[in-house]
């Protein structure tokens, strides 16, 4: 917000002192993941500062290993798969809890976010119990269905906000031209939606992607995903390998940022109506 040109001393003080805090603020927060990017460059295998010299051989220690090649691909096969779920979920959920009115809605939306409140070792542990009498633990099925659980909620809240903006008239406008209801969701509710369903599952990716405590209880030894896989090399073996596998997670969490905002700016864009200039 720009200062206004009459704005007195004391707003003028306080203008500059709101964005020099919040910029401390800032940079205190990004400061511990700044300092890990050039650690994975150094060519030493101390982690320490100064650094002993430049090189990429962790990176390639990194691409090159068996171990940490395998832990990509469960990642990415559990990533994956537990987006496709969360999304089809979470979309089926706020569509329908958002048309309907019916006792309990509130106390329903509770329980399907309550994933994001409950403390991850809790789930973890209530999960480990659950997969235990029918043979989920070990298997990628039980790990798929967990990160389902996780990222569902985040779908199902992105959807529902917007959907709050939707015309439910165009349903019935559909409907009353003999659409059937699933043509009418693909063909008039899903592309008004498009962005949040799309912001959910990168947000259910994420969340896959980032998730080690509940891999620990369910997942077995040949089920290692990437943030597993680093945090048994800190325990097991602490070598600079696992900085350049955190400076790559880094990267795509960036990505994912800027394209939940180029999302959200687009979603402005189209969701803002015209003014009475731009219509003319």
């Amino acid at each position: 917000m720009a200062l206004p040109a009459h704005a007195t001393i004391g707003e003028r003080i306080w203008h500059y002192a709101f964005r020099i805090i919040v910029g401390v603020i800032f940079f205190f927060l990004l400061f511990p993941i700044l300092t890990i990017i050039p650690l994975s460059f150094n060519s030493g295998e101390f982690l320490h500062y100064p650094l002993m010299g430049l090189s990429l051989k962790w990176y390639h220690s990194f691409l090159a290993s068996g171990a940490w090649a395998l832990a990509i691909e469960n990642s990415l096969i559990v990533g994956v798969s537990s987006m496709v779920l969360a999304t089809i979920l979470g979309t089926v959920a706020a569509v329908g809890i958002n048309r309907a009115d019916f006792p309990g809605k509130q106390m329903l939306i509770a329980l399907l976010i309550s994933p994001m409140m409950v403390p991850l070792v809790i789930t973890a542990l209530a999960l480990y119990l659950f997969y235990a009498p029918i043979g989920l633990n070990d298997t990628y099925i039980g790990i798929i269905l967990a990160h389902t659980i996780l990222g569902m909620p985040f779908v199902l809240i992105t959807v529902s906000a917007t959907l709050q903006g939707f015309d439910y008239n165009l349903i019935r406008a559909g409907a009353s031209l003999g659409a059937s209801p699933l043509r009418v969701f693909f063909k008039i509710v899903m592309p008004n939606i498009a962005p949040g369903i799309v912001s959910g599952a990168l947000f259910a990716f994420a969340i896959s992607l980032d998730e080690v405590v509940v891999v620990l209880f369910v997942a077995g030894p040949s089920h290692r995903t990437l943030p597993r896989q680093m945090f048994s090399g800190i325990r097991e073996h602490l070598s600079p390998t696992f900085l350049a596998a955190a400076t790559i997670l880094i990267v795509v969490a960036v990505m994912l940022m800027l394209t939940l905002e180029f999302l959200r700016k687009r979603n402005e864009k189209f969701s803002t109506p015209p003014t009475g200039a731009d219509a003319g």
